[in-house]
């Protein structure tokens, strides 16, 4: 099933044919370039800020680690300190260091983990706020789903469009309203639109150049009404 996404809407569908003046047609055209530039964009941001994550996560592992081994070293001092019947300067020194050390790194590793609590805290609220307000909509054209902390919205083609064409539903215009209200209220994240057809070719004689050029009105037609 060819599917719509919001972060990222995925559409679906065939081939549309119509009339417009050879003006409006560049208009159109020029715009679709920096919609796909712009997408092209929001695509290399979103593959950062998931690497950004990655990075994230093995700072964090690798300061555990490394927090595990003060400690250790802390505690062995410690137990050589009660074995002797005083402690060199130095020794208490190094024993302050290692100690001061651990509190620095607990201090960073608590940082690092309320950040990425805090992301997952929002992805599912937005989750839950989308499948409560999408509720009454059937299961078999709307799907939710959560991928590397990135929320997919997947909507049926047969709710969005006609076949081969890129103006959007009636029906399809209170689906994707409720959509916008949870995301707008979120305004930290960004929402990425992507349009997909079939294999089925355009009409010949359209003024849709193929299938890509299609899929590419299709994500504007969305974003219009986002």
């Amino acid at each position: 099933m060819n599917k719509v996404s919001v972060v990222a809407i995925i559409l679906a569908a065939g081939s549309f044919s119509a009339c417009v003046t050879k003006k409006k047609y560049r208009e159109l055209e020029s715009r679709n370039k920096n919609i796909m530039s712009d997408m092209g964009a929001a695509s290399a941001k979103l593959i950062e800020c998931d690497r950004e994550k990655i990075e994230a996560l093995a700072r964090l592992r690798a300061m555990e680690e490394q927090n595990v081994y003060l400690k250790k070293n802390s505690d062995d001092l410690i137990n050589n300190v009660g074995n002797l019947t005083t402690l060199t300067s130095k020794g208490a020194s190094n024993l302050e260091k290692s100690l001061e050390s651990i509190k620095e790194k607990d201090v960073r590793i608590t940082r690092l983990q309320d950040a990425l609590t805090k992301k997952d805290s929002v992805t599912l609220a937005i989750v839950t706020s989308l499948k409560s307000s999408l509720g009454n909509v059937n299961d078999q054209d709307i799907e939710i789903n959560v991928e590397k902390g990135v929320v997919f919205v997947s909507i049926a083609d047969k709710l969005l469009f006609q076949s081969g064409s890129y103006t959007v539903q009636d029906a399809a215009k209170t689906v994707l309203g409720k959509v916008a209200t949870v995301v707008k209220a979120k305004p930290d994240f960004e929402i990425m639109v992507e349009g997909h057809t079939d294999n089925v070719p355009v009409s010949k004689g359209s003024l849709l150049l193929d299938n890509w050029d299609l899929s590419v009105k299709r994500a504007t037609a969305i974003v219009r009404v986002l």
